[in-house]
């Protein structure tokens, strides 16, 4: 992933500005540590971290159009780049081999109504040297994180990480996933507009097949790399399907022929966790080159300063599951991979959290992975982006792919629902889709795998360490007073308050507290899916092993204290005064 920052219609066009354009940029430079740069025009600033991923040796940017007129400041892949540079009239001259050169040329030719036709991830700032003008545009589903916001003087600042423009804005938020923002309307208009936003009831029969074939498509399009790439595996049925079906389509591509046939894989976890177990299983199933990384609770609650920094949340849930996939990045790009397949999405879509096996009826179902669909920016995409882009690593996510997202989400979901007495699992349909018996996908058992959620299935020690080491550092006289200290999203467990204490202070400002989500929670549910069981409203905790009755090492069956087996590992441990902790990985 690339950092871009861009500050439009800004009170000075002096070299002290330009100065600091460049040294908030800086903030940003871990996502793109491959080179830097920056265009002005008048009043207005375009930057960019590059992290080079296709034509790295001609796609610096900002990009631009033949005359340099249209210019342009782009984080993220373009997939059909050169499909549409085929429909494009034969006047166009293209300056580099970069996927987003396509974008300066498709808006001189349809003005703002291009962005539909971008099949990728994506976040843009393109200005319009004609009249001053600019557009912002972020993908379908954020998997590219974006931020937008206003200055006293006027100005309008875009930048893919809070720590780009905070200091600086008087007010700013997300910038919403599937949305532009025009200049000359100086508003946002949605350009995403899929059938299962109006969260109707679809009712196309499913098709396995059908259902298959969007999926090879989705992990097919996102090989196009230029550097060396492999996928995460932690052995769950997400992350091994994406695992083997690079690994099957692999042959013949032309990563293939660049960095070899042989898939790299990778998985982290504390020693004898779930998912190292099933992720080795995998690997040797499929024959991948396979990389192990272990951490401790310890190392884990070391680098718990500096995941939220780079996250930019206080939300639990993506705290717990942001820090091993932070440390396990670091490993894999010392190990000089720059791209990662990752299985992020796929719940959302097929209702895999452990909490839908109590969804009352198939409406209910379908209308909660809307709204966890639509809301994965928040979360999911926000973790896999940052906590990747933190060592500059860039992460695809094919189940988020447009078009599988359309065929998943039309299918009737009574097909979706769990249904244990006919022996339907969560995500069901998506098992049965990849379950052949000429040609196997996985082994059974991993195919049929319950779903197990990355915090926990890194090792559930991982949990009851970070909320052992809060209990040490949350008082109880704190929590007392923790609805008059945060009034917004109050922190309901020590686990909560402390990782607010940290993300408060490195981002102070009221506008960086409402951009992080909140409300009741089990099993990473939605707040009104809590209701669909009434023990749950007393165990409110987003851990999947918090669905008591469903999870097969829920915490009723584990219910042995854990403060006195965590004091051990992690004794006075100070929340610390700002610095940043180093990071230790074993393995």
């Amino acid at each position: 992933m690339c950092g871009i920052l861009a500050v439009l219609g800004c009170c000075e066009d002096s070299q002290a500005k330009r100065v600091r354009v460049l040294e908030l940029s800086r903030r940003l430079k871990h996502r793109g540590p491959d080179w830097s740069g920056i265009y002005q025009f008048k009043d207005s600033y375009l930057s960019h971290q590059r992290l080079a991923i296709v034509d790295p040796a001609s796609g610096d940017q900002p990009l631009f159009n033949e005359d340099k007129s249209i210019v342009v400041t782009v984080n993220g892949e373009i997939y059909n780049h050169e499909e549409l540079r085929k429909q494009l009239s034969p006047k166009h001259n293209f300056r580099t081999g970069s996927d987003c050169d396509v974008i300066a040329h498709l808006y001189e030719e349809h003005g703002e109504n291009f962005v539909d036709m971008l099949d990728g991830m994506f976040s843009f700032v393109l200005l319009d040297t004609h009249d001053n003008s600019f557009i912002v545009a972020r993908d379908a589903m954020g998997i590219t994180s974006l931020y937008i916001g206003w200055g006293l003087d006027g100005s309008v600042w875009i930048a893919s990480e809070l720590k780009g423009l905070n200091d600086e804005c008087e007010h700013f938020h997300a910038f919403p996933p599937g949305m532009l923002y025009s200049s000359k309307t100086s508003d946002f208009k949605r350009w995403y507009n899929p059938h299962w936003f109006l969260e109707k009831t679809p009712s196309t029969p499913y098709d396995p097949l059908v259902l298959r074939r969007a999926f090879e498509n989705a992990v097919i399009k996102r090989l196009m790399t230029d550097v060396p790439f492999g996928v995460l595996l932690s052995g769950g049925l997400d992350s091994s399907l994406v695992a083997s079906v690079t690994a099957r389509h692999l042959e013949g591509t032309k990563a293939a022929e660049q960095w070899g046939k042989q898939l790299h894989t990778f998985c982290v976890g504390i020693e004898g966790s779930p998912d190292l177990e099933a992720a080795r299983e995998v690997a040797n199933y499929l024959g991948t080159l396979h990389h192990e990384f272990h951490f401790t609770v310890q190392d884990g609650i070391d680098a718990i300063e500096e995941v939220i920094y780079h996250i930019e949340t206080y939300d639990v849930t993506t705290i717990r599951a942001s820090t091993p996939m932070f440390l396990m990045s670091r490993k894999i790009k010392s190990l000089g991979v720059k791209m990662v397949l990752s299985g992020e999405g796929s719940d959302e879509i097929f209702g895999g959290y452990l909490y839908f096996h109590k969804a009352p009826n198939k409406d209910e179902f379908h209308r909660e992975t809307c709204h966890k669909v639509k809301a994965l920016h928040q979360y999911d995409c926000l973790r896999a982006n940052k906590a990747t882009s933190a060592w500059g690593l860039e992460a695809r996510v094919p189940f988020l792919d447009k078009e599988f997202v359309n065929v998943a989400m039309s299918i009737d979901p009574e097909w979706k629902m769990i249904k244990k007495d006919e022996g339907r699992i969560e995500k069901w349909i998506l098992r049965q889709a990849f379950d052949d018996e000429d040609r196997p996908y996985l082994p059974k058992h991993i195919l049929y795998r319950q779903k197990e959620q990355f915090s926990d299935g890194v090792g559930y020690s991982w949990i009851d360490g970070l909320k052992a080491h809060a209990q040490q550092h949350v008082t109880d006289k704190m929590m007392l007073n923790a609805s008059n200290i945060y009034p917004h999203n109050t922190p309901m467990t020590k686990e909560a308050y402390y990782y607010r204490m940290i993300f408060e202070r490195f981002f102070p400002q009221n506008s960086a507290r409402l951009t992080v989500p909140g409300g009741a929670s089990i099993a990473c549910s939605t707040a009104r899916a809590v209701a669909w069981d009434a023990s749950w409203s007393k165990n409110l905790d987003p851990s999947g092993r918090a669905a008591i009755g469903v999870h097969n090492s829920g915490y009723e069956k584990h219910s042995a204290p854990v403060a006195d087996v965590s004091a051990k590992i992690i004794d006075n441990v100070p929340l610390g005064n700002g610095s940043i902790p180093q990071l230790a990985i074993r393995g």
